[in-house]
């Protein structure tokens, strides 16, 4: 049986602070779950941290540092991991971050904006700029790097979630970047399509009343937790648990879902804007 996978400590601050974890507890002669014995967390939770994947709640560093007798030297470190984790993401999007890597499926519905999973180096920056219009040009690059790195989920072929977008009809017409720009991003919207990384669906303009009329959403189920929902405005987000909210928002979705045009006839769409914007015309 093949061992552990090595893991790249110089990756970047996760990385490390968890190949010190694994190396710290191997050094005990201590497994996973031995080492979560006694705390509120399971042993895949800590394979996730050891790996950089996930970040280390306070409380569990506590407990290792007891179990290790490291000092409190991973109490310390948590907090520079949890900063790590988020350069170049607002605060209030740390939660959902954190739950996007986990997900096995995630359904998104954004009426005015591509999918920040989705989004092109051009298509983001025109955002950021766009919503930070006096931020430094090093910032501005910070937060596109980081929203182009969430998209590498999408390119593990075998943990990437299933993901599924909804989006309205007017962003097809909505010339957020130069058409050259625009093109690129619908290409790049229909390849991920055409390679089974994403199924979108149009809610074309003339559908009438929906049940998403206000605001985006996205809905994150687990294969070992229970689903969260995201929402976001302008400068805000809220991460949402309790069941009953969870329960309404999903069943918001599926009937908006019901309201959109096939993933087909959706893909006609966005190919054809596409086409549009690489000839210079502005889609009708």
């Amino acid at each position: 049986m093949p061992g552990p996978k090595d893991i790249d400590g110089s990756a970047g601050v996760p990385t490390f602070y968890g190949k010190e974890l694994r190396w710290k507890r191997e050094q005990a002669g201590l497994t996973q779950q031995q080492l979560v014995e006694g705390s509120f967390y399971g042993a895949t939770h800590l394979s996730e941290i050891e790996r950089g994947e996930r970040r280390m709640p306070r409380d569990l560093a506590e407990h290792v540092d007891r179990v290790l007798d490291t000092d409190g030297f991973f109490s310390r470190r948590c907090e520079d991991v949890r900063r790590a984790r988020r350069v170049g993401h607002a605060l209030y999007f740390e939660r959902a971050l954190e739950a996007e890597k986990r997900a096995d499926s995630i359904e998104e519905w954004s009426p005015t904006l591509f999918p920040g999973l989705l989004q092109t180096e051009a298509y983001a920056r025109a955002i950021v700029e766009a919503a930070h219009p006096m931020e430094h040009p090093d910032k501005v690059a910070l937060k596109v790097d980081a929203r182009l790195a969430r998209a590498q989920i999408l390119n593990d072929d075998a943990e990437r979630p299933e993901f599924w977008c909804i989006l309205h009809e007017s962003l097809l017409t909505q010339p957020v970047a130069p058409a050259p720009d625009m093109a690129d991003q619908f290409e790049h919207l229909m390849e991920l399509t055409l390679t089974r990384r994403v199924v979108p669906q149009i809610v074309p303009w003339n559908a009438g009343a929906h049940p998403f009329m206000m605001g985006m959403a996205t809905v994150m189920s687990f294969p070992d937790a229970p689903p969260i929902v995201y929402t976001e405005s302008l400068y805000s987000g809220e991460t949402i648990d309790d069941p009953a909210l969870v329960k309404r928002y999903r069943k918001a979705y599926d009937r908006l879902r019901a309201a959109a045009l096939p993933p087909k006839a959706s893909l006609a769409l966005i190919q054809a804007a596409a086409e549009d914007y690489r000839n210079g015309k502005q889609p009708d």
